[in-house]
C-alpha cells in the first residue's frame, strides 16, 4: 500500500512537470502568434500605402514579390507539355 501511494505521488509530480511545461509552451507559442499578427497587420499597412490605384482593367495584376495578395491571385498556366514540344510548336504555326 505504501509503495503504491509513492507511485501514485512520484507520477503526480510527473504530471505537474508535464503540465508547467505545456503551460510555458503555450505561452510561448501565444507570444509567437501576437509577434506575427503584428508582422501581418504591420505588412499589410505597408501594403495599402503601396498599392497603386486601381487600372482600369482588374484582371492585370500587378505581381509584386512582397504582395501575398498579387500572389494569391496569380493564375498558374500547368502543362503537361514540356517548354520545347511548345517551341516546336509555335514555330510549326508561324510557318504555316
Amino acid at each position: 500500500m505504501l509503495s503504491r501511494l509513492q507511485e501514485l505521488r512520484k507520477e503526480e509530480e510527473t504530471l505537474l512537470r508535464v503540465k508547467a511545461a505545456l503551460h510555458d509552451q503555450l505561452n510561448r507559442l501565444k507570444v509567437e502568434e501576437l509577434a506575427l499578427q503584428s508582422i501581418i497587420s504591420s505588412r499589410e499597412g505597408e501594403r495599402m500605402t503601396h498599392l497603386s490605384p486601381p487600372t482600369k482593367e482588374p484582371e492585370n495584376i500587378l505581381v509584386q514579390v512582397d504582395n501575398e495578395t498579387s500572389i494569391n491571385q496569380t493564375e498558374l498556366q500547368l502543362s503537361t507539355r514540356n517548354h520545347a514540344q511548345e517551341e516546336e510548336e509555335e514555330e510549326e504555326e508561324s510557318d504555316s
